[in-house]
């Protein structure tokens, strides 16, 4: 296995296994791998067969996250990341550094005054907007995430070029942000959505569930929970042919968080798959997200109802 850390060798090795013919699955990651990580990298290796190549980068990207938000605490153990890729047997692991990913102008260029504070302080000033499905949801919660989702995406894509890229249904709405930018900017990479890992409580896998203390994580089972009851609504309501409002299903998920004193809903949402737009009506086959804080840490969780 290869660690590379410079965007040059990365983009040169790409290129030599596009003129021998290989084929290229990705998966990006920030690091701290977990098993719904690596559940990514075995995707990847099967959609890039056995003559192919996987590879999978770890870059806590600082234009995604908010000036008050988890970046400098965000958790990182490269030696970790690296024995675990050694051992699902990714071929390259791209560990950049800002300074690859965001390089500093050249003569006559000016820094981004309109960038995240948590960018790097560099004079890059280029990013990719993904101006309808990004709105709502994280999107609302975490006003630029998005921006710095897609632009960072883009560039990997740029660098490894990817014939496949593999992300998580538990983020569902930045599935579907780079589905959209993918197509939009017809970029030749096919993505790859593989179902949520999830812990035998039913917690989604998430890095961030490393801040929890004991009794936070306990009640971080109450994101299963609310999903199981919005479903058990759902069924129950289609059976006696009638439709469930989706104020009236947030009622209920908020009664459900109301029991558990360390958590709070910064969201709840009840909206059309493809276009992502909210629903009126919780039925069959709509889909819910929904964001809370158990304690100080936000968790997030997505399931079709």
């Amino acid at each position: 296995m290869r660690v590379i850390t410079k965007v040059a060798a990365m983009q040169r090795l790409a290129g030599e296994w596009r003129r021998h013919g290989a084929r290229v699955g990705f998966v990006p990651t920030m690091g701290y791998l977990h098993e719904g990580h690596l559940s990514l990298v075995r995707v990847a290796r099967r959609r890039a067969g056995r003559a192919g190549k996987v590879v999978v980068s770890i870059y806590v990207n600082p234009t995604q996250f908010g000036p008050k938000e988890d970046f400098t605490r965000y958790p990182r153990d490269l030696r970790r990341d690296l024995k675990l890729c050694r051992a699902e047997g990714v071929d390259v692991v791209f560990v950049p550094g800002d300074g690859e990913m965001y390089p500093q102008a050249g003569p006559g260029h000016s820094d981004d005054r309109t960038a995240p504070r948590a960018a790097p302080a560099t004079g890059f000033s280029t990013y990719v907007v993904e101006e309808a499905l990004s709105q709502g949801m994280e999107g609302a919660a975490r006003p630029g995430h998005f921006r710095g989702v897609t632009t960072v995406v883009a560039k990997l894509f740029n660098i490894v070029q990817p014939d496949v890229a593999v992300f998580g249904a538990k983020d569902f709405q930045q599935a579907a942000v780079v589905k959209r930018m993918v197509r939009d900017l017809s970029i030749p990479v096919r993505i790859i959505v593989a179902p949520t890992v999830r812990e035998p409580d039913g917690v989604a896998m998430s890095s961030r569930n490393k801040y929890l203390s004991p009794d936070e994580r306990k009640q971080a089972a109450v994101l299963p929970q609310i999903i199981r009851k919005a479903r058990q609504l759902v069924a129950e309501e289609t059976n006696s042919k009638t439709s469930i409002t989706a104020h009236a299903l947030k009622l209920e998920v908020s009664r459900l968080v109301a029991r558990h004193p360390a958590v709070r809903c910064d969201y709840i949402e009840i909206f059309d798959p493809l276009t992502l737009q909210p629903l009126k009506k919780a039925s069959r086959g709509a889909h819910l997200a929904l964001a809370v804080f158990v304690g100080n840490t936000r968790l997030i969780d997505n399931a079709r109802l």
